[in-house]
């Protein structure tokens, strides 16, 4: 048996959904969990996920083993779950929520355990640069060979024609016969 257990609501830690809210629908085996989210709510698909990618909530829903979507989403819609740990979407970036994000009810004690004031630092004074002295060295000069210049010549123009216009050759009509 899982350490979660069927019903449960938790938090996603890792991958591609990793901050969003899921709920445990299946027991899959000591590792893992089939978790659902369900997509039409929280955007997390059906789909068996690792326990250590989990982070259990103390909220429980009375659903049955493998329940289907709807019905995980009616329990959801009972209780204020969504409400009281609703977590942002960061639409329009490759991972919906950023590295370091820390939820609401959590932020107040993180806060303080690692915000201290620091003194400020004060902007150094910026020295002129000393200009470096290199002496150049010239290079001997070679003669080299100027190179051969491709001539390219143009078509001829052509000179227009002037067309005469035809003359018309006579014709014998065939005589008739009588």
């Amino acid at each position: 048996m899982s350490v979660l257990e069927v019903g449960r609501v938790c938090i996603k830690t890792a991958g591609r959904e990793a901050g969003k809210l899921c709920v445990v629908v299946k027991d899959v085996d000591d590792s893992f969990v089939l978790v659902t989210g369900p997509k039409s709510m929280t955007r997390v698909k059906r789909r068996k996920c690792n326990i250590a990618h989990l982070e259990p909530l103390e909220v429980k829903l009375p659903i049955k083993s493998d329940a289907p979507d709807s019905e995980v989403e009616a329990e959801l819609k009972k209780t204020d779950v969504l409400k009281k740990y609703a977590l942002p979407l960061f639409a329009g970036h490759h991972r919906e929520v950023p590295r370091g994000y820390i939820p609401k009810h959590a932020e107040k004690k993180h806060v303080e355990e690692t915000h201290e004031e620091k003194p400020k630092k004060e902007p150094k004074e910026e020295k002129p640069a000393e200009k470096k002295k290199t002496e150049h060295k010239e290079k001997p000069k070679t003669a080299a060979k100027p190179a051969a210049k491709k001539v390219t010549k143009k078509p001829a123009a052509k000179k227009p024609t002037i067309k005469k216009p035809a003359e018309k050759k006579a014709t014998k009509k065939p005589a008739s016969k009588k």
